[in-house]
């Protein structure tokens, strides 16, 4: 397993805004795979953590960071599907948005969060980009941001934009 480059300074962060509405943003400097974008989305939807899924895919993306059986800890997946509660019970974060997109549209409070510091010890990687405001407009639109690493800025991006499209439409 090959831990990330260490990063100089823990409060930097790069925040991207972007209107999804005028186009698919895909960063075109690094070949980008459709099929990984794709399934990594769908593999972050199902909460899952281990890369047999990706693997019957074809994608490999995460099998630096897997242990010997596939597994992640408690990555992106968990975080989105079944975040912990401290009395035990779990939070659905997409079933949340979705709600809330349905209830709410215009709410400010439409937030997917991968950041759980009570589980960074336990993920093989933290967070590349850690939360991912949904803000939605009946005029479909789909505006968002999220805040990722410096260091992990490019190679996240590289995959997060399309899957943020892939999302909203």
């Amino acid at each position: 397993m090959t831990a990330p480059a260490p990063v100089r300074s823990p409060f930097l962060a790069h925040q991207m805004r972007f209107n999804l509405k005028d186009g698919f943003p895909l960063v075109t400097t690094k070949r980008c795979h459709l099929r990984s974008i794709i399934h990594e989305l769908l593999w972050f939807l199902q909460g899952d953590t281990n890369v047999a899924y990706l693997h019957e895919n074809n994608v490999s993306i995460w099998d630096e960071w897997a242990d010997e059986n596939g597994n992640l800890g408690p990555v992106y997946g968990k975080q989105w599907r079944a975040w912990p509660t401290p009395d035990g019970r779990h939070i659905d974060q997409i079933t949340t948005v979705v709600n809330q997109l349905k209830n709410d549209p215009d709410s400010r409070r439409i937030i997917v969060s991968a950041w759980n510091v009570g589980e960074l010890d336990k993920m093989a990687l933290a967070p590349c980009h850690r939360f991912l405001p949904v803000l939605w407009w009946r005029m479909a639109s789909c505006p968002a941001s999220f805040t990722s690493a410096p260091a992990t800025c490019s190679s996240a991006c590289r995959l997060t934009l399309p899957a943020m499209r892939c999302w909203c439409t």
